[in-house]
């Protein structure tokens, strides 16, 4: 891929709308996870990718079936003022088990691995307690928390999948998606 293309693909250039925040969650299948964060009001964009990994310009297939490290994650703008990180993370916890280790639902693979990450240092301490008081109601949790170091967009038939492929697989079933939706004011 040329290296113009490659720097359309990765987001160290993306600028959130005003008074907007932004949080990346891998929650294994993107798919699901973006279209659950879409049904909560004051998110403003979706972008499906990948996070965290080791190599330049990953595809889907390299992180399918690679060990690239990535982990597939949807970077979530959210206008503050609307919709809290408090409420944000309950939908995430809704859609995930966060006692898995490098999967969810028929998704195996640490590309599948549940994750929060940041780059505005502002979120951490609310996003330290918030998944701090989670990860006290489990026996084991391996979801990460930390600092995002690289995301690259995902290929654009996996943005707004769910959108475009209403009956295509989701470990995130209609009970969750409820759920999320009723999070809404």
């Amino acid at each position: 891929m040329a290296e113009d293309s490659m720097l359309t693909r990765r987001d160290d250039f993306y600028v959130a709308p005003a008074g907007c925040k932004v949080l990346y969650l891998a929650g294994g299948c993107f798919w699901g996870m973006e279209r659950a964060l879409q049904m909560l009001d004051g998110v403003v964009q979706t972008e499906v990718g990948y996070a965290n990994g080791r190599i330049a310009d990953p595809t889907y297939v390299m992180v399918k079936h690679g060990d690239t490290g990535y982990r597939e994650c949807v970077r979530v703008t959210f206008d503050p003022s609307v919709l809290s990180l408090e409420t944000i993370m309950k939908a995430y916890f809704i859609c995930i088990d966060p006692e898995r280790n490098d999967g969810q639902g028929h998704d195996i693979g640490d590309q599948y691995r549940t994750g929060v990450y940041y780059r505005d240092p502002s979120l951490a301490a609310e996003l330290n307690g918030i998944v701090g008081a989670e990860q006290s109601r489990h026996p084991s949790f391996y979801t990460e928390l930390g600092l995002l170091h690289i995301f690259y967009e995902a290929e654009e038939y996996h943005q707004d999948y769910l959108i475009k492929n209403p009956s295509g697989y989701c470990h995130v079933t209609k009970r969750e998606f409820d759920a999320v939706k009723a999070l809404n004011k």
